[in-house]
């Protein structure tokens, strides 16, 4: 297990650098074994990545029938509503790939008749035991990670797989989120961060600050951060290695 920091210029960047990596690596995986589990997030820095994903993906080796998509949280909030990070990841990807609904796990959204709680067990159990080939991820400027906060309840010690959120520091207050544990079921963890307002929740958690979720995670085999400058803007220069 191992952590490389990526260093690139802007957030541009980032977003180029990381879609053709993760399109690579989805390709060499698909080569080597029947079906790719991606875990995606939200966030600006990954919604630019996906449409640079979603360019390359459309004249690649990409076989969308065997990439199963899960997200590691949601905003519980209705279907249609556009702060849902699955609309926003689907909606970009889509425009070139057609994914299997049946590969396709997004989060229930708030339908008025089951609580996040529910929802959340309700994908905890079409989550099963499955472990992830690469888990992307964001941080917060407060260094939360999914939709677990730094002193809040959702940082607390679990053994569930999946919990509902109905207080979240950040709005809107209910949402669904993989718990640390879940996280951690990843063979690689890549962190996509840009701007400055990250810069001081990067450094604190590479400097393993415990009382930031994003601490806690990392990948089994490895776990990039891919960052631009401004965001690496507190590392020493030590962290940073050619990719």
């Amino acid at each position: 297990m191992y952590t490389r920091v990526v260093r690139l210029p802007d957030a541009e960047d980032v977003s180029r650098v990381v879609a053709r990596r993760l399109l690579d690596r989805v390709v060499a995986l698909q080569a080597a074994q029947p079906t790719v589990h991606l875990c995606l997030t939200g966030g600006d820095a990954a919604n630019a990545m996906y449409e640079a994903f979603a360019e390359l993906a459309e004249s690649s080796e990409l076989d969308a029938t065997r990439l199963q998509l899960w997200w590691g949280d949601e905003r519980f909030v209705p279907a249609t509503d556009p702060m849902r990070n699955s609309l926003q990841a689907v909606s970009r990807l889509a425009r070139t790939i057609s994914f299997q609904a049946a590969y396709t796990h997004m989060m229930a959204a708030q339908d008025g008749r089951k609580d996040s709680h529910e929802s959340a067990a309700e994908y905890e159990a079409e989550l099963g035991g499955t472990t992830f080939d690469i888990m992307l991820l964001g941080i917060g400027a407060d260094g939360h990670v999914g939709s677990i906060f730094p002193g809040h309840p959702s940082f607390e010690p679990t053994t569930r797989s999946v919990i509902g959120v109905t207080d979240s520091p950040k709005a809107p207050s209910e949402r669904i989120t993989l718990t640390l544990p879940t996280l951690n079921r990843s063979d690689e963890v890549w962190f996509l961060a840009t701007g400055e307002a990250k810069a001081e929740a990067v450094a604190a958690t590479l400097e393993y600050d415990e009382t930031l979720p994003a601490a806690h995670v990392h990948g089994r085999v490895v776990t990039y951060w891919f960052l631009d400058e401004a965001a690496a803007g507190q590392l020493p220069a030590q962290y940073s290695c050619p990719f």
